[in-house]
This record gives structure tokens, sequence and C-alpha cells, in this order.
């Protein structure tokens, strides 16, 4: 089975051997211009640096080799793209990898708003490629896009040779099959940043001219097709090559734990409107969870905590919940022996029963981030969701609350934080007191949350300013509490200044703990923001250029989570490159 990914990452060890096999790959394919095999991590990295953003996609096979790679510069100012270097392993050539890689190209330029798609081909004219070989390469390349409905622009200057040793071109045009016809403009403003940006070494600005007023012809002109067997509007209809840029982990199990009685909001529900919302997208990659041990549980929660909770849960029966009522005095005590009694030692609050069924849904949930994480890892995904339910930033080392039993972020943040620096962004409604539990005295996981003030919200004994972490974790840890009826402008003001903050930290993943009550009229909060916001949440989020796992948390109004979720999606979709 082939796939098609964009590989993001490469310091990554699953991402980073993709990428070893890409320079390998390129050192063969280009050995004239080996040295820039050397330059691929960072051109991927830093797309302001040279003018431009360059996107790396692998054809993979399922023993995980990389068997063809496309190297694509992107202008975002203006629509276009460049296919700056495509190629794949001689010996699985005419196999179809070299196809569904193109598609794929082709499919991610769509969805990142690309009207245009410009490709550089030797001229299959023999006074240009005298090698019989060479020639015959470029015939064979010339079909292979024209089945594709891309055509040879009409300007000799282009194809006029330039550098030492003189090499000259063929440039064609993809309409992606959005137009068929290409404007001048259009076409010089492309050139214009094909030339200067990534032949500024090769070219002269007289050369850049001519080529410029080459374009004589107003819409651009077309040389006939090379290939008998195609006619104009007969390009091929591809089916969908690429792996979704983002991915999605859920499990079943989360209905497992449903909670019927009056006024519990933490419901079933939540997280299938999500879900409903994402099938219908046709955004997100869905993966399955796969089943971890303990042991990543275990070095973010206290071992006699995980006992209780698993222990109580297996003992209940199914109707019959345990509610905390009464809790210890905030010095060191001794813990009673009667199981139920503990859990006012372990919960914080009245509001989170302890039902049958409990554990095994947020045992299942620390699986879904912890196969999200791994998602990510890959370098093959820009965004992971890790649908959670129930939410996890409440629960501490050793206690639970807030709708919440193990934590979910914190767990992927330890899990990731061996093979990275790692920075948790809370932007749920109510302060993530149980991660900044975790991480408070630690330096290697940056923790931020934007919250309502517990002056006023939920819960309430922890998220002032002045909680800056303490002995290793002293400064790693940042709150902005803000009022009630906190508005859009001053919410995104906040998150702006917080995501400054952030980049001094460098983070090399975002891990963000997503909460929708943060919008007008959840029952649970008293912010003031439309779901609109969420568009603009996406779209900064994105330009950080981080690596993100989305950890779902809070959100208990039903029509705010499908809005917010659809405009938070689109944000993350649409986002112009940091």
């Amino acid at each position: 089975m082939i796939k098609v990914l964009v590989l993001n990452e490469s310091h990554f060890p699953l991402a980073g051997n993709r990428m070893a096999q890409v320079q390998d790959l390129f050192r063969q394919s280009f050995p004239d211009l080996a040295e820039y095999a050397d330059q691929l991590p960072s051109r991927l990295q830093n797309p302001i640096e040279h003018g431009y953003h360059s996107i790396l996609l692998i054809a993979e096979s399922a023993l995980g080799r990389v068997d063809a790679f496309a190297l694509l510069v992107h202008f975002p100012g203006i629509h276009c793209a460049f296919l700056d270097f495509i190629a794949s392993k001689g010996e699985i050539r005419g196999t179809g990898i070299g196809g569904a890689l193109y598609e794929g190209v082709r499919e991610l330029c769509q969805e990142i708003g690309v009207n245009g798609l410009y490709i550089e081909v030797q001229p299959d004219r023999p006074e240009n490629t005298p090698d019989p070989e060479a020639l015959k390469d470029a015939k064979r390349r010339i079909r292979f896009y024209e089945q594709y409905g891309v055509r040879i622009i009409d300007n000799p200057t282009y194809s006029t040779p330039v550098g030492d040793p003189p090499t000259s071109a063929f440039l064609l045009f993809d309409g992606l099959g959005k137009t068929s016809t290409l404007k001048r403009k259009d076409a010089q403003e492309a050139v214009k940043n094909i030339l200067t940006h990534r032949f500024g070494h090769l070219v002269t600005p007289d050369y850049l001219h001519a080529v410029c007023i080459g374009f004589q012809n107003d819409p651009v002109n077309f040389l006939p097709l090379r290939s008998k067997k195609i006619h104009d509007g007969e390009a091929l209809v591809k089916s969908h090559r690429l792996s979704k840029l983002f991915a999605v982990v859920h499990s079943p199990k989360h209905e497992l734990h449903h909670v019927k009685e009056r006024g519990y909001f933490e419901r079933p529900i939540r997280l299938n409107a999500i879900n409903q919302i994402l099938s219908e997208g046709h955004l997100f990659t869905p993966v399955a969870p796969k089943k971890y041990s303990d042991q990543h549980l275990l070095a973010v929660h206290d071992t006699d905590f995980v006992t209780y909770l698993r222990t109580i849960c297996t003992t209940l029966k199914e109707k019959r919940p345990v509610y905390p009522n009464t809790f210890p005095l905030r010095r060191k005590v001794n813990r009673p022996k009667v199981l139920a009694v503990q859990a006012g030692y372990y919960c914080i609050d009245t509001g989170t029963p302890l039902y049958a069924n409990a554990y095994i849904a947020a045992r299942a949930t620390v699986d879904t981030v912890l196969t999200a994480a791994d998602e990510l890892l890959s370098g093959s995904k820009r965004m992971v969701y890790a649908a959670c339910r129930p939410p996890g930033h409440h629960a501490g080392k050793r206690f639970y609350g807030g709708f919440c039993y193990f934590n979910n972020a914190a767990i992927a943040a330890h899990y990731l934080s061996s093979q990275a620096r790692v920075a948790v962004l809370d932007i749920d409604f109510h302060h993530g007191n149980g991660t900044q539990d975790i991480f408070y005295d630690r330096a290697d996981v940056f923790f931020m949350s934007i919250h309502g003030h517990p002056d006023y919200a939920y819960p309430y004994f922890s998220g002032y300013a002045d909680e800056c972490g303490e002995g290793a974790g002293l400064g790693f840890n940042r709150n902005f509490p803000l009022p009630p009826q906190t508005d859009e402008k001053k919410y995104l003001n906040t998150l702006k200044s917080a995501l400054k903050i952030l980049d001094g930290f460098k983070p090399e993943i975002l891990i963000v703990s997503l909460g929708f009550d943060i919008l007008k009229g959840d029952p649970t909060g008293t912010f003031l923001l439309p779901p609109s916001a969420f568009k603009t949440i996406g779209e900064l989020l994105m330009q950080t250029r981080i690596p993100l796992l989305l950890v779902q948390e809070g959100g208990y109004n039903i029509r705010n989570i499908k809005r917010g979720c659809v405009a938070l999606f689109n944000g993350l979709q649409t986002a112009k490159p940091g």
C-alpha cells in the first residue's frame, strides 16, 4: 500500500528516519546538487529565511520505506506554488508511485489555496537536450504531466540556456482543475518569485525582465499537447491520494461513562457532536487508539491514586456511584480504610462521581492521547486531535475532580518531553490546576493557562497570576486569569501575549488543552466569545509553526461545541504560514 504524507518535522526519531531516506534519495537523484540535501530540514523549519514556504511530501511503502519525494515551494502571497524537486527510486518506476505522489501534490495545493502550480522540465527538443537518454526522459515526463491537464507555457525566453554550465527548461502550468487558462499578470508574478527566490544565483535582472515580457498574450499561450491520446479538457480525474494533513484519535469506550443524573453536563453527546463535525469535514485521518502500558500513566499520577480509582470502580455496581462528601483539612492526614470515604481524600469537589465504568473510559482516554502523541512524532501530521472524554486537566498527581480522572494532556506532555521541548497551553474556561500541579516544579514542560479568574470560577483555589512555579520549575508556569464577561477582543489579545511568551521557551511541540466552554452561553463559563473567535484561535495556533496536539477538555453547550469546532478547524486549515 502506498501512503503519501507531508513530512513536517525531522528531529523526532521516526520523522528523522524518513528525512534521512529523503536525503539519500535526493543525493542519488541529483548528484550535482548533493549539498542541497543537507539544507532540507532547515528549509522546512525556516520559511521566512528563504522567502517562501517549503513543503516536503513523501510516498511511503507499507514497510516504512520512502520510495519517492516531492519538494514544493509555496508562495502564499500570490497563491501559487512551484514543484522544486520530485524523484523516485529507480527500481520502482512504473509502479504508480510517481502518479500517487503527484496526485498528493495537487491535492495539497488545492487544500492550501494554491491557484496554479508551476513545474520545470527539461525541454523535449534535441537542440536543448542533445543527449538521447535525457531527451527520452524529457518526453516521458511531459507526457506524464499532460495527463493531469498540465500545459507547456509558450515563452521561448524562459528556455534560453542560463548558468555555467548552461541549462535550459520548459515552464509548465497546472491549473489544478480550477482553470485551463493563465492570465499574463499571474504568470509574470509567479515567474518573478520563482526566478528571484529559487534561481536568483543563476539569473540576471536582464534575463528576468526578458522572461516577463516574453509573455506576449493574455491569457498566456500554451504549446501544442505532445500526447496524441490527450485532448484539451481531457485530463484524468484521480482519486484522493494524500493522507490528510491532520489526524484524529478517538475511542468509542468514552460512551461507557455516562452519568445520567440531572445537571451533570459531561455527557457522551459532547464528543459525539465533535466526531460528527470531523467526519463531515473530510479533513482528518481517523486513527484507532493503540494499547499502552501503565508506566506512562504512573509517570504522571501517584501509584496509590491510580490503584484507588481502579479498585473502587471495579467494585461498584453500575447504578451505585460514589460521591465524596467529607474532605480532609489542609494538612498531612491519614487515609481512612473505607474506600467510599477515601473519595474525599482524592477528590477536590462533590461533582465528580465514581461509576463502575469511569476507570475504563478514563484509561481508554490515556491510550487515545498517547496514540495521538505517537502520531505527531511520526512527523507526517502538522496537527493531531485527541478526542478525549472524560476530560483531564483538573486531575493532578494524586487527585481528581472537575469531571476529570486522569490528566490526558499531562500524560502526553511527559511522554513527549523525552524527545522534544514541550509546552502545554490550556485554553479551557477553567484553570488547568491538575496540569499545573504535575509540572509546577519541572523545567522540561512549560505550562500556560488562560482562564476565568479563580475569584469567580472553578476550581477557585488555583490559577492566580502570581503562581509561577517553584524549584526547578520557577518561571515555567504562567497564568492569565480573566474576569467575567471577557469579550473576544480581550481574550484574543491575551492569547497573542501568551504566544509571544511561549515563543521564548521555543517549544518543539505544543499541546493545547482545548475547551469550548470559553464561548458565550456555556453553562459553566462566563466569557462572551462568539463561535467565530475559534477561527482566529486556530489561525494563531497554526501560525506558530509548532506541531500541535489538541486535547479535548471542556465545553458543555452542544450548539457551541459544533459551531466552535467548525470555526477552529477552518482556522487551522486556512491559516497562512507564520
